[in-house]
């Protein structure tokens, strides 16, 4: 059972945990002194003008996942030592549960002298986000969010009320995330793509306002969501969808929203976020769900914006790409305490780069660009900050998870964590209480910084009604603050029969863009909408960001009057990708009634202008596509799959008439380009149509050899290229067209030409035919994997490729286990053999080939030092490059080199220590990262296959397989599905190196990080 020592001795040792001076030498010290509090500070490097104090360690708390500051200055925590049980067996387990504590400075020294356990319970396990005012903390732990509450005073929740369940899975890091109460008295929050729906406390599933559940399978909507809803749950709006796993939403004083999202681990495209309201921010295909990954039209050429759907009409873009990373808790700092660099800005907490962030954000047109300015950077690889919030004196406080891992299923270290708190030199952390019970006291208070003092002193000024608007107003006619006077119009503008005198001041301010924007959010909360396109006429059109807002505000509108409103709007774009995406949020609920009223008031009535192609361009308006056909015509080659890619958000099937008009047309270049207006069609239309047939026949012979011919060949299922695909199995030089080559052969019923291939094949082409095979499954190939492994006429080689291909099948492994229980796998292979099937996905196969290296190994006494011992040990990186291209290249990528099936590892030493890289490689199923699961999959017709899941989408399953390939699946074939509780990577891969080749092997991917 964990025990805590008491208080006082927990005061004397955080009285020793001073901050360190600059010239403090934490590289000095050695590993166990790193990790004690008393150095905490010294491997932290503060902004200019800043210190860093260590506000608390442990043993006062531990593993802090996410923190907020109250309007006291208490900081609440939630802790996470019961984090992934079933994936850290070795770790301690508190049978209480996880607490959610309350930590105070008493004694006005800086350092927390007292805890008070607000809340612990087994359903608290792990909590991901906490808000907390009063008595009164909103607790989100993934599948519930929970209302604790003090009733008696005493610090101790002693109510608990459900306020939604349902969100994901236990202790899902990608579903529910932390709540804030915004300016408006709401709270927002989101959910990552494991969310996948909502229910109130009953259990009844939740819906929002357009009758939409927010569910990623259920179209609009999709993957990681932003909410909105009263402070009781009801109201549900959905804000925005399509992220991947957004961690916390953060408000500032005007209404916009603001939030990082992570990207499929080592892909290097992390981003933030400028928050449109309604937008679709592209993790995934919105019409089909598709990953990423999967070809489409139009790709973008690098994996950062590919991975995010950037050149697809219908997706807002990023604020800013940050590369790899963990990106955390965000919040906006609105305080005057720090230097003018961190004002107004977003700070953000990055565990995987042991830093916490400011991105400066400055107007681009009529959205954002932003630059990185560090607040606090981590010299010590196990600082890792999982949130930071504002104090009421405008000191940064940061929680510190401190551990070698970024969590994502394993933790490293049980007993430790850590909580700062960021201020200029010299400034001692004094929190007055604020006078909330009184109007002048509370509007005092709507001063603060901290977003608790905010919400209490609004909800007062709320309460009060008409009798708080003298004071309020004096701030709105008087204040310097705009951020300020802001808060103050929410109020303002929600207040009875005087609200709409309050909001036209504010639509009217020309010299304030922010604040009209923070009156058309305020009006559309609090005036019917019956008359928003009325006041929507008020402001004062520019070219700027209100325009961009006055788009948003007309998506739910419809009347005459909203489509001529968008259709002005939209008469002057000029090259703007956020007004671009800000005018489809407002038309495409209306597409058709928005794009006459935009052709109506056009003179020439056609496409001629750039901006009236962009329009087009982004328009789901059936109307629009005699416009998208002409322009995509008469566009220059490198234009054309641009705009094709537009006609795949067509739905309504006239698209393909327009299409295969285009095959008609004659000029230079087009010949090139008509396989990209096929791929366009749907498939059915496509291969029952004459003129395609025709066309293909005419066009295929040329692309042999192609991407573009697998991609016609996989799109319209033709089984009259089998000789084409036999062909580029065996001269291209691309590995992975080979693979995909033969996985399209195979399904085409073309065995028969690569078991006849092979047969006539020399060493060297028998080789290359195999390793396209591997990931197929085929029950004529399993059998010649069996003969191939037993047969001592065929190269060592060649024996070793087919047991790679049976041990990428289901049957062939089990074939496997069969084969080493009975003695007959040649010794030459039986390394081989073991080590795969220790990763095996069938469960029987992967715990009887475990036992067997157990027992060898304890027969042959072999064993590891522990991993802090390797972690001091030198290696060769040069050396250990050459293991991983041996070893890992075959499901690992570092750069372009190697094979896109695990994770990437490209930046993984910016990521991982030495000690996390070690723990993953030793224990991989310790940390299985999220959308690298794999499952089992059982087809109707008794087909039985392994790998993950790449994307569901337009009712088919495609599966990543080892090798890197995929195969889509219609989901009505599959009959069953069963997620693996252990990592695809193979536990005791370490076996086939020497300790000195493991050395070697982690040097070389400590050294993999992000240029500096």
């Amino acid at each position: 059972m964990f025990r805590l020592p008491c208080l006082l001795l927990i005061s004397s040792l955080l009285g020793a945990c001073t901050s360190k001076g600059p010239d403090f030498n934490f590289e000095a010290l050695t590993e166990r002194e790193r990790r004690l509090p008393e150095n905490a500070t010294a491997g932290l490097q503060p902004a200019e003008g800043l210190e860093v104090a260590l506000f608390a360690a442990e043993p006062m708390l531990i593993n802090p996942t996410n923190l907020h500051v109250d309007e006291r200055g208490r900081v609440w925590v939630c802790e996470a030592l019961n984090y992934r049980n079933t994936h850290n067996p070795e770790n301690p387990y508190r049978e209480e549960g996880d607490r959610i504590l309350i930590l105070e400075d008493t004694d006005g020294d800086g350092k927390a002298d007292k805890r008070s356990v607000f809340y612990q319970g087994l359903d608290v396990n792990a909590a991901l986000g906490i808000w907390a005012t009063g008595s009164t903390a909103v607790v989100s732990c993934s599948p519930n969010v929970f209302v604790l509450t003090d009733t008696d005073g005493d610090n101790k929740a002693d109510r608990k009320d459900t306020l939604f369940t349902g969100l994901g899975g236990l202790q899902s890091d990608h579903a529910v995330h932390a709540f804030v109460l915004g300016p408006d008295g709401r709270y927002y929050f989101n959910f990552g793509n494991a969310g996948s729906q909502i229910r109130d406390k009953q259990g009844k599933l939740v819906f929002d306002p357009i009758e939409s559940r927010p569910s990623p399978q259920s179209p609009p909507y999709r993957q990681g969501m932003i909410f909105r809803c009263n402070t009781d749950g009801s109201g549900l709006e959905v804000l925005a969808h399509n992220f991947r796993n957004n961690y916390e939403v953060a408000l500032d004083s005007y209404g916009a929203l603001w939030q990082s999202d992570n990207d499929d681990d080592g892909n290097k495209g992390v981003r933030i976020n400028f928050v449109m309201e309604y937008g679709n921010y592209g993790y995934t295909d919105e019409m089909t769900g598709a990953w990423w990954g999967e070809r489409r039209m139009n790709l973008e050429k690098d994996i950062p914006n590919r991975h995010w759907h950037q050149n697809d009409p219908g997706v807002v873009p990023n604020l800013l790409l940050t590369g790899s990373g963990s990106p955390c808790g965000m919040t906006i700092y609105e305080g005057d305490l720090l230097p003018d660099v961190f004002k107004g800005q977003m700070l953000h907490a990055e565990a995987g780069h042991n830093v916490v962030r400011a991105y400066r954000t400055k107007p681009a047109q009529t959205g954002y660009e932003a630059e990185i300015v560090n607040l606090l950077k981590g010299k010590d690889q196990w600082f890792r900050p999982s949130d930071v919030a504002v104090a009421p004196d405008g000191s940064v406080f940061v929680s510190d998870w401190y551990d070698p891992a970024v969590g994502g299923h394993k933790f490293g270290d049980p007993e430790r964590g850590r909580i700062y708190r960021i201020a200029p030199n010299a400034h001692r952390y004094k929190v007055k209480t604020p006078e909330l019970n009184t109007i002048d006291g509370a509007v005092a208070a709507l001063a603060s910084p901290n977003l608790a003092t905010q919400a209490l002193a609004a909800d007062y000024l709320r309460k009060m009604k008409l009798e708080s608007e003298t004071k309020l107003a004096e701030v709105w006619n008087n204040a310097n603050d705009q951020r300020l006077r802001a808060r103050a119009l929410w109020i303002l503008g929600a207040l009875p029969g005087v609200g709409e005198k309050y909001i036209k001041e504010a639509l009217d301010n020309t010299s304030d863009g922010e604040m009209a924007i923070a009156a058309i959010r305020v009006m559309r909360q609090n005036i019917p909408s019956e008359q928003h396109t009325k006041w929507l006429k008020l402001a004062k059109k520019n070219s700027g960001a209100l325009n961009r807002e006055l788009a948003i505000a007309l998506r739910f509108l419809n009347t005459p009057e909203a489509d001529e409103l968008w259709a002005e709007l939209a008469s002057d774009v000029q090259n703007d990708r956020w007004m671009l995406e800000a005018l489809g949020i407002g038309a495409d609920l209306y597409a058709s009634s928005r794009f006459k009223a935009w052709l109506k008031l056009k003179k020439d009535n056609g496409a001629s202008t750039q901006n009236s192609k962009e329009i087009i361009w982004r328009s789901r308006a059936p109307e629009a596509l005699p416009y998208l056909t002409e322009i995509t015509a008469e566009a220059a080659p490198d234009e054309v799959p641009h705009f094709l890619r537009a006609f795949d958000f067509h739905s309504s099937p006239e698209k393909n008439q327009f299409l295969l008009g285009l095959l008609d047309t004659q000029k230079a270049d087009w010949d090139t380009l008509k396989p990209y207006v096929i791929l366009q069609m749907d498939a059915d239309f496509a291969r029952h149509n004459a003129k395609v047939r025709k066309a293909l026949d005419a066009m295929l012979p040329k692309l042999q050899g192609t991407i573009t011919y697998l991609d016609l060949i996989g799109k319209l299922k033709l089984d009259s290229q089998n000789a084409g695909l036999m062909n580029m199995i065996k001269t291209n030089n691309d590995p992975n067209l080979r693979g995909q080559a033969a996985s399209l052969l195979v399904a085409a019923g073309g065995l028969p030409l690569v078991l006849g291939a092979i047969k006539r094949a020399d060493e060297e082409l028998k080789l290359q035919l195999l390793s396209a095979l591997g990931p197929v499954f085929h029950p004529e190939l399993v059998k010649l994997y069996q003969q191939y492994i037993n047969d001592d006429q065929q190269s060592l080689p060649i024996r070793r490729a087919a047991l790679n291909g049976l041990n990428s099948t289901w049957d062939g492994q089990i074939y496997l286990l069969e084969l080493l229980a009975k003695n007959r796998i040649p010794e030459s292979l039986r390394a081989q053999a073991l080590l795969a099937l220790a990763g095996a996905w069938n469960t029987d196969v992967r715990q009887a080939a475990r036992g067997i290296l157990a027992k060898e190994e304890k027969e042959a006494g072999n064993s590891l030092p522990p991993i802090a011992v390797l972690e001091g040990r030198s290696g060769s990186a040069t050396a250990g490059k050459t293991i991983f291209e041996q070893q890992c290249a075959t499901c690992h990528q570092v750069g372009q080199a190697g094979v896109n099936f695990g994770p990437a590892l490209t930046e993984i030493g910016s990521k991982l220590g030495k000690d996390a890289l070690y723990q993953s490689i030793l224990y991989p199923s310790s940390g299985i990262n999220f959308g690298y699961e794999g499952f089992n999959f059982k087809l109707k017709d008794g087909t039985l296959l392994q790998g993950m899941i790449e994307s569901k989408s337009g009712g088919n399953l495609t599966i990543r397989m080892m090798g890197g390939t995929s195969r889509t699946y219609a989901a009505s074939d599959i009959e069953k599905m069963e997620e693996l509780p252990q990592s695809l990577m193979p536990a005791g891969f370490q076996r086939s190196l020497s300790e000195q080749q493991l050395v070697d092997l982690v040097e070389y991917l400590a050294m993999l990080k992000t240029p500096e």
